[in-house]
């Protein structure tokens, strides 16, 4: 087990992330020994005044090693910036956008400078981010462009990944948060190639071996021999035997209405999907208090819970932590 403490950044103060962030500390103290959040105090105060019973103390802390000296069964937090006024709940604040980005920005950087082992990300809210003025849509591309900058690198010379995992399937996506047309224009030879590189490479690393990775078509019946589309023909079968040529244990295209079945009955360690619902649908209806989303390709560890801030809820004490809970083992198991 890494030494170094793992970060968990607040997400939107106006969604369930300060909630289900003080849920998990109630329901794994062992487990989440030597973790810390990066957030406000006084927000994280709000989120534990809404647990029942008698509610973790916080404990302050200014340095990400102290949070191994907190006592059990309180929360450290580590405050990056001046305090914050408490914003309602269930509503797009341009100031929780501020928050959440910055505790980021904070986390990522420490992780960089190797402070600490990992991140694990609560959720964030795309209109608040834009509303704050952040020119990211999301952690994935924020994060992205926090390493690169570290790196001394262009973002698109840090080339990142989403994997979606449960304990019945995994799917890795080559597009994130785009609109669905340009979904199809990323469709291309070597951005299937650069996702397939970047799974193996953490998947060998997470599995201790070479992974089966199944690669999904683009168009029904991936494509029925070019019937429905020469996708499959003319760029995502020719990524696939650079893969295989390179000593991956990539196949396919195969159909996307079938392939995720044959990865969750153990066929395939992972699926490789075109695009973002074509891979995060099948995850997501095995149960999203499962499901764990895993940021591949960066120099250090992210993950986080599999859903959004669900504003709402925020505030009413109905939020479910499992999620959450999954994405803390799930660094953890990650930085060993």
């Amino acid at each position: 087990m890494s030494a170094r403490p793992i970060a968990i950044t607040l997400g939107d103060a106006a969604g369930i992330g300060p909630e289900i962030i003080a849920q998990a500390y109630c329901a794994e103290p062992e487990l989440l020994r030597g973790y810390f959040v990066v957030g406000d105090v006084g927000l994280m105060r709000r989120a534990t005044a809404l647990l029942p019973g008698v509610a973790p103390a916080l404990a302050p802390i200014e340095m990400a090693e102290e949070a191994w000296q907190v006592p059990p069964r309180c929360i450290p937090v580590l405050q990056p910036g001046p305090a914050m006024a408490p914003m309602p709940f269930g509503v797009v604040s341009a100031a929780a956008g501020r928050l959440a980005a910055d505790c980021v920005a904070w986390a990522a950087r420490a992780a960089l400078r190797g402070e600490v082992a990992a991140l694990v990300t609560a959720p964030l809210h795309k209109e608040a981010l834009a509303a704050a003025g952040v020119p990211f849509p999301g952690h994935t591309e924020l994060l992205q462009a926090e390493a690169a900058a570290h790196a001394g690198l262009r973002v698109d010379q840090m080339p990142v990944r989403m994997m979606l995992a449960n304990p019945e399937l995994r799917t890795v996506l080559v597009s994130i948060h785009v609109a669905l047309r340009a979904a199809l224009d990323a469709v291309s030879f070597g951005n299937v190639l650069q996702t397939l590189r970047i799974t193996h490479t953490a998947l060998a690393g997470l599995l201790q071996r070479a992974p089966r990775i199944a690669v999904a078509g683009l168009n029904p019946h991936a494509g029925e021999g070019g019937l429905f589309g020469r996708e499959e023909i003319d760029t995502i079968a020719p990524a696939i035997a650079a893969a295989r040529a390179e000593g991956m244990d990539a196949s396919g295209p195969y159909a996307p209405d079938t392939v995720f079945m044959r990865a969750r009955t153990g066929e395939f360690d992972v699926v490789v999907a075109m695009y973002h619902d074509q891979g995060l649908i099948p995850v997501k209806y095995l149960g999203v208090e499962q499901g764990v989303n895993v940021t591949l390709g960066l120099p250090l560890v992210r993950t986080s819970p599999d859903h959004g801030t669900a504003f709402d809820i925020a505030g009413t004490g109905r939020a479910d932590a499992r999620s959450l809970v999954e994405a803390l083992r799930m660094a953890r198991q990650l930085v060993r």
